[in-house]
């Protein structure tokens, strides 16, 4: 009989607590709990998450999938609030000084940044600390439905719109005082998602001016934009994470999408579909771990899902019956 050892080329060790480093197939016993254990694949695909305490659309959110700020967003009128999440449970944090939906986003959980967004148009830009809001530098101009990328000090803003359905091409540059022009979009578009870095950002699908749903991505280096791979379903008002060389993009309007992709830098490629087709979503964390919550089906919804990505790895309790 052939033995682990021989297969692997390493014994199972017992250990007192789980390593904090495993490689993926490797098992172990779990000396303190009495369990053999082994780090496996996980599954890919999206599962279910903890409700938003506010409903809502029409907003943005940053941070991780264990670690996520939702910000503004709108059911009725626009709204200022702040919910953090924790991979399971969404808490009320501090109000935005402006109410609004339709904004960017960018940053961590406890270094987010708010930017634009109506009604009316502002150019108003916020910046939160994990618990309250403080006023920025204004975007140079005010503008709605603008996607965002980046951290607090080191943020974009680009496309948008000023008068539906004019669409914007615009970038603009946050040093963390202050916003200044960058390079255009090649694309002018509206309702578009955004992910990675100030210097290395992704600009994914959207609206453009005749109004029609679009498939364009568009990579930028910190100066200027460049074309990359078409999504596989044009769409606008989706979800957006990751980098500009594993992105992710989810959900949005064509009409309510439940369809995931996942971007190597040149191509997407289709994922695991989403459990509730949305659009107007709020958008945090990776593409091993993205987050999607709130958004419109047929009305405004609170739910959340996390999605799993391939790469992902999980510790599981081995048993025998």
């Amino acid at each position: 009989m052939t033995t682990f050892k021989e297969i692997r080329g390493t014994d199972i060790l017992a250990l007192s607590s789980d390593p904090s480093n495993p490689e993926t197939g490797q098992i172990w016993y779990n000396s303190s709990s009495g369990t053999l254990k082994g780090l496996a694949a996980a599954t890919v695909g999206w599962s279910s998450g903890g409700n938003l305490n506010t409903a809502r659309y029409n907003f943005t959110g940053a941070g991780l999938q264990t670690a996520a700020v939702a910000f503004g967003g709108e059911t009725t009128v626009a709204s200022s609030a702040t919910e953090l999440y924790n991979g399971s449970t969404w808490t009320n944090s501090g109000s935005m000084t402006t109410a609004r939906a339709k904004l960017g986003g960018a940053g961590t959980q406890t270094a987010a940044l708010a930017f634009g967004g109506g009604p009316p148009n502002t150019a108003a830009t916020e910046q939160f600390n994990g618990s309250t809001w403080t006023a920025g530098g204004n975007l140079g101009t005010a503008k709605r439905y603008l996607a965002g990328c980046g951290i607090q000090t080191s943020a974009l803003a680009f496309g948008g719109t000023v008068t539906y359905p004019t669409a914007l091409s615009a970038t603009e540059f946050y040093n963390g005082t202050s916003w200044t022009a960058g390079g255009n979009l090649n694309t002018a578009r509206q309702l578009l998602a955004g992910a990675g870095l100030s210097t290395a950002g992704l600009a994914i699908g959207g609206r453009n001016p005749s109004g029609t749903a679009i498939n364009a991505t568009e990579s930028y280096n910190g100066s200027s934009w460049t074309t990359g791979g078409n999504l596989n379903t044009a769409r606008d008002s989706l979800g957006g994470a990751g980098t500009n060389t594993a992105g992710l993009a989810f959900g949005g309007n064509n009409p309510g999408i439940t369809a995931t992709e996942l971007y190597n830098g040149t191509s997407w490629t289709n994922s695991t579909s989403m459990s509730t087709g949305r659009r107007n979503l709020g958008n945090a964390g990776t593409q091993t771990a993205g987050l999607g919550f709130g958004g419109y089906t047929t009305t405004y919804v609170s739910s959340t899902e996390e999605f799993t990505g391939p790469g992902s790895t999980v510790t599981k309790t081995i048993t025998v019956s």
